[in-house]
């Protein structure tokens, strides 16, 4: 099942990447040299795959793993491995290595300027996690 925010709060989530990028075309059109304006292409290339993945953020869980995809990152973790679904929220959970390790569910965050349907679907989303995780310790 994937948990992810609303569509409206997908578009906010990506705008932390679209901003910069539309700042970055206008800057390159701009520019006068192109070394200048290579930069600002890298540069709008990057903030487009963050505004990219800032709208596909999200939770997915399964019979026994959960896949958590970031700003930066896609992370997988085996459900015998998580400890705990904390209140940030992020999952608590144990490497292969006994390394005990966290990872933050960003798309569940929530902020105090959201809207109150917004704050509870995340949190019913959170409520459906721990209980999906608890049944996986038996």
């Amino acid at each position: 099942m994937e948990l992810s925010p609303s569509p409206l709060n997908r578009l906010g989530n990506s705008s932390l990447g679209v901003l910069p990028a539309v700042a970055g075309i206008a800057y390159a059109a701009q520019a006068d040299r192109g070394v200048l304006r290579l930069a600002a292409s890298l540069a709008v290339i990057g903030f487009g795959i963050l505004a990219v993945r800032g709208y596909r953020l999200s939770v997915t869980y399964e019979h026994s793993q959960m896949m958590i995809r970031g700003y930066l990152r896609t992370r997988v973790i085996n459900r015998e491995r998580i400890s705990e679904i904390t209140d940030f929220p992020a999952v608590r959970w144990t490497a292969r290595n006994g390394r005990k390790r966290w990872t933050p569910l960003t798309a569940l965050m929530t902020s105090p300027g959201e809207f109150s349907a917004t704050r509870l679907h995340k949190e019913r989303a959170i409520r459906r996690l721990r209980q999906w995780a608890r049944r996986g310790r038996g």
